[in-house]
C-alpha cells in the first residue's frame, strides 16, 4: 500500500474589489491573470502567455458510461473553450480594454488574455468568473502542499501588480469558497488511479469518507444554509451546497462524486478522479491529510480493501456533520448504526493501517500520512479545539469564540462574517491565517524557500517537469500546452509541432533534463528529442 500517485489540486479564489463593489468578477479575474502575465513576461517588453490546448478536452463524458450532450448540458459545463476572451464579450461582461489588455476606464481594442501556462507547469486561468490556479501534477501529499501554496504565492504577485498599475482598482483574493449570498467556487483535487477499476467500487468506498472527511481538514464557516442566513458556524465552507450523490455537474446539482470521465492521460490506462466536495485550505496539515488519507483511501479501493459503509441518507450526513463543531452529531447507515463522522474517518483509518504493512514495511510518506492522520483523530476524539494548529476549521472557530467572549457576540452578528473572510485573505499582512502562522500558531510542513522556489519550479518527477521547462526555456516557440501535450511554432517550419505527453511518469527531470541543458535552441531542442529513444515523454 502507498500514498504515493500522480495527483494535483485546482483552486477557485474568491474576488472582491472593495472601491468597485459592482465590477462584474470575470473582467476582474483577468486582471488577475494579465497581470501576472506581465510581471513574466516584463523582460519581452509584451504581453503574452502560452494559450491553453483545448484539443483533447472532453468535459461532458461521464465515467458511467455515456456522453451527455452539448444541447443538453449546462453551460458551466463547457469547459473546452475560452483561451482569449475578446471586446464583445468584455463589452457584454460590463468591462473595457486597454492596449495592453487589462480592463480600464479607456476606448475598447484588443483581447484580453484568459490562460496561461506556468513555468512551474501550472495552469492559471479564468474559470466561472474566478482566477483559478490548477497546480502541476506532483508524486506525493508534501509536494501537494508545495505547489498548492505556490498557487497563493502567484496570484499574491498578481493582486499586487494590479495594485500598482495606473487605472486599476485593488484587488482583494480570497482562498475560500463562498460569499455567503448563495454562491460557491471550488476546490478540486485530482487523483490518477487505474482505469480497470470498476466506478461503482469507487464511489461506494468514497461516498462514507468524503462524508466524514471535512472533520480533519474542513475549512469552517460562519452562517448555515447556501446563503448563510441561518446562524452559526459549520466544519465546511461546502457542505451546504451539494445536492446529489453522484453527476457530472460541478457547479450546478453538485454531487459527492463527480463522474467527470478526462483522464488527461493515456485514457485506456488511467482514470483520473477528480473530486469537487473538499474545502479550501490554507492550513498546511489539513492540504497534507486531504489528499494523502484520499490517496490512501483509494489504494483500499483499488485492492478491494474499502471498509463496506453504505449511508441512508448521504448529502444529508453530509450536511449533519458539518452543523456539529461537536463531533457528537451521528449518521444513520443501512445496516443499522449510527456514527459519528470520527467513528467513520476511524473505520476507513483502522482499514488503511491494517492494509499498508500486509506487503511489508510501507514506503517513508505512507507511514508519516498514517501517522498523522491516526494522531489527529485521537487529538479530535479527546477536545476537538486541541486541534487549532493543524485543522483550518478549528482554527477559526477557536479565534471567533475569542471574539464572540470578548465582545459578546451572537452568531448573527456581521463582525463574524467578516473575520471569516479575513481568514482567508491571501495578503499575509491582512489574512488571519497568515497571521496566526507567524505567531507560530498553526504548524507548518514546508517553508517559505520551497514554495518560492515552486512558483517558478516545476516537480521533477512528472510530466510537469517537461511543460514548465518548454515554458522557461522556449517560451517564444510554445505557442500552445496542455496537461498532455506541448505545442511548438518552429522558424522555418509550416506546421506545428505538438508533442503528446500522455504518460504523467515521463518527462522527468531525469528522462529530459539532459536535453534542456545542451539545446541551444527549441529547434535543436525538438531535432534531439525526437531523435531520443525512447523520447521520455509520452511513451
Amino acid at each position: 500500500m502507498t500514498v504515493r500517485r500522480v495527483m494535483g489540486t485546482e483552486t477557485e479564489y474568491g474576488i472582491l474589489a472593495p472601491a468597485l463593489p459592482g465590477a462584474n468578477s470575470t473582467v476582474l479575474s483577468t486582471q488577475i491573470i494579465n497581470s501576472y502575465a506581465s510581471l513574466r513576461n516584463a523582460s519581452e517588453g509584451r504581453l503574452s502567455g502560452t494559450r491553453w490546448d483545448y484539443s483533447d478536452e472532453a468535459p461532458l463524458t461521464d465515467a458511467r458510461g455515456w456522453e451527455l450532450s452539448r444541447e443538453d448540458a449546462d453551460p458551466s459545463q463547457l469547459t473546452d473553450g475560452g483561451d482569449v476572451l475578446g471586446a464583445e464579450g468584455v463589452a457584454l461582461a460590463g468591462g473595457r480594454l486597454s492596449e495592453n489588455g487589462l480592463y480600464t476606464d479607456g476606448p475598447l481594442s484588443t483581447g484580453v488574455l484568459m490562460n496561461m501556462v506556468l513555468s512551474n507547469g501550472a495552469r492559471l486561468y479564468v474559470d466561472h468568473a474566478h482566477p483559478e490556479y490548477s497546480s502541476p501534477e506532483v508524486t506525493n501529499p508534501k509536494d501537494a502542499v508545495i505547489w498548492d501554496k505556490a498557487g497563493d504565492a502567484v496570484v499574491l504577485a498578481a493582486l499586487r501588480k494590479v495594485a500598482r498599475t495606473p487605472g486599476l482598482a485593488a484587488i482583494n483574493l480570497y482562498k475560500n469558497n463562498t460569499d455567503n449570498k448563495s454562491v460557491s467556487y471550488g476546490s478540486h483535487e485530482n487523483y490518477l488511479m487505474p482505469r480497470e477499476v470498476p466506478f461503482n467500487r469507487i464511489t461506494a468506498g468514497l461516498i462514507p469518507f468524503f462524508v466524514s472527511r471535512q472533520v480533519i481538514c474542513g475549512a469552517g464557516r460562519v452562517g448555515r444554509g447556501q446563503d448563510g442566513s441561518k446562524p452559526g458556524f459549520q466544519i465546511s465552507q461546502r457542505a451546504d451546497f451539494f445536492e446529489a450523490e453522484v453527476g457530472l455537474e460541478t457547479t450546478i446539482r453538485r454531487p459527492i462524486i463527480n463522474t467527470r470521465d478526462e483522464p488527461h492521460a493515456t485514457a485506456d490506462k488511467y482514470r483520473r478522479l477528480h473530486v469537487i466536495i473538499g474545502d479550501a485550505n490554507l492550513s498546511e496539515v489539513s492540504t497534507y491529510l486531504k489528499l494523502g488519507t484520499a490517496s490512501l483511501v483509494l489504494d483500499l479501493i483499488e485492492h478491494g480493501a474499502a471498509p463496506v459503509l453504505e449511508l441512508v441518507q448521504p448529502v444529508q450526513a453530509l450536511q449533519a456533520i458539518s452543523h456539529d463543531p461537536s463531533l457528537r452529531r451521528t449518521v444513520q447507515l443501512k445496516d443499522g448504526r449510527s456514527l459519528t463522522g470520527l467513528e467513520l474517518q476511524r473505520i476507513y483509518y483502522d482499514a488503511a493501517e491494517k492494509h499498508c504493512w500486509r506487503d511489508g514495511e510501507p514506503d517513508a510518506d505512507t507511514v508519516e500520512i498514517l501517522a498523522r492522520w491516526g494522531g489527529l483523530l485521537d487529538v479530535l476524539e479527546d477536545d476537538p479545539m486541541k486541534a487549532a494548529a493543524q485543522v483550518d476549521w478549528v482554527a477559526k472557530l477557536k479565534l471567533l469564540e475569542s471574539y464572540r467572549q470578548r465582545d459578546s457576540l451572537e452568531w448573527n452578528d456581521a463582525r463574524l462574517g467578516l473575520i471569516d473572510l479575513q481568514y482567508a485573505d491571501v495578503r499575509p499582512e491582512k489574512g488571519l491565517y497568515h497571521r496566526l502562522a507567524a505567531r507560530g500558531q498553526m504548524e507548518r510542513l514546508v517553508t517559505d524557500e520551497q514554495i518560492a522556489a515552486a512558483v517558478s519550479e516545476p516537480p521533477h518527477d512528472t510530466r510537469a517537469y517537461f511543460r514548465g521547462k518548454c515554458i522557461d526555456h522556449f517560451g517564444r516557440e510554445v505557442v500552445g500546452a496542455s496537461w498532455d501535450s506541448v505545442i511548438f511554432e518552429l522558424p522555418n517550419h509550416r506546421r506545428l509541432q505538438r508533442i503528446p505527453t500522455r504518460e504523467p511518469l515521463r518527462g522527468t527531470r531525469e528522462l529530459t533534463g539532459r536535453l534542456f541543458d545542451t539545446s541551444a535552441t527549441a529547434e535543436e531542442f525538438i531535432d534531439q528529442l525526437l531523435g531520443t529513444e525512447p523520447w521520455g515523454v509520452a511513451r
